[in-house]
């Protein structure tokens, strides 16, 4: 169960042209479940002002809902969803008319042993979008598992943390969740983890946070389109696994109900 599909139709190798040779464009992804997405408002939103910043025009949700619905014809109904927005150049730069495509793969569960993760020098142009062409993330994290390690942590030349490669980072103090500040992508997931906390009333805040500061941390976890990860090593700095911090924010992560596409 491999789809691709580009405005609602089969991708030829010509439609695929564009995309694989002009490295413009801006995604999201997520995890289908009986055709139904955790906060796919938020989905649709992300996509939206993607659009607008990258093309200058809006992305009718109802349209993409429509093309994800497309692409899972037939009997799929759990499945890895990603929907990719890039621009067919038309005369002149200004008038770029987005194509909607949709890939669809089989489903992705988080993975369960415990994630470690090697600190990359490294931090994402534009980092508040989700765009393609992440060369930098993909090379260090590939540096990070040639290491032994799964994860690359994003961190600034004076070792703020950001952001995973392909997750962001959250980590407990004991007391209450701390979330980096930092230029950096805001996931879907953790933003549904940060709406379920505060429902919840367990305390979270967000702080510029150092390599440094890791020995102050109790335990930390990673979240993305996947699910919720632990996490027992960041660099040579060892963590807790706190399976009670785990049970919390899978509860509030659940809180957020599955919204039919």
């Amino acid at each position: 169960m491999e789809r691709i599909e580009i405005n609602g139709a089969p991708a030829t190798v010509e439609d695929l042209r564009h995309p694989a040779l002009r490295n413009y464009g801006h995604f999201s992804a997520m995890q289908v479940r009986d055709r139904r997405v955790r906060g796919l408002g938020l989905h649709l939103d992300r996509l939206d002002a993607a659009t607008k910043e990258l093309f200058g025009r809006e992305l009718d949700g109802e349209l993409v809902r429509a093309r994800v619905r497309h692409a899972l014809r037939g009997d799929v109904h759990d499945a890895s969803v990603r929907v990719y927005i890039f621009g067919r150049d038309q005369p002149t730069w200004g008038e770029v008319e987005p194509c909607v495509m949709v890939t669809v793969r089989p489903p992705q569960d988080p993975p369960n042993p415990p994630r470690n993760v090697w600190p990359a020098p490294y931090q994402r142009p534009v980092p508040h979008i989700k765009h393609v062409g992440g060369f930098g993330q993909t090379y260090y994290l590939r540096m990070a598992e040639r290491a032994g390690y799964d994860e690359a942590l994003l961190v600034a030349p004076d070792g703020t943390i950001a952001e995973g490669a392909i997750t962001n980072i959250g980590f407990s103090d004991g007391e209450s969740i701390v979330w980096p500040e930092a230029p950096m992508l805001r996931g879907i997931t953790m933003a549904l983890v940060e709406r379920g906390l505060a429902e919840m009333g367990v305390p979270a805040r967000r702080q510029v946070l150092r390599l440094a500061d890791l020995p102050a941390l109790r335990s930390a976890f990673l979240t993305n389109s996947w699910g919720i990860m632990s996490v027992q090593r960041v660099g040579r700095q060892r963590l807790t696994v706190d399976y009670p911090l785990m049970k919390t924010l899978q509860d509030a992560y659940e809180r957020n109900p599955w919204d039919l596409i």
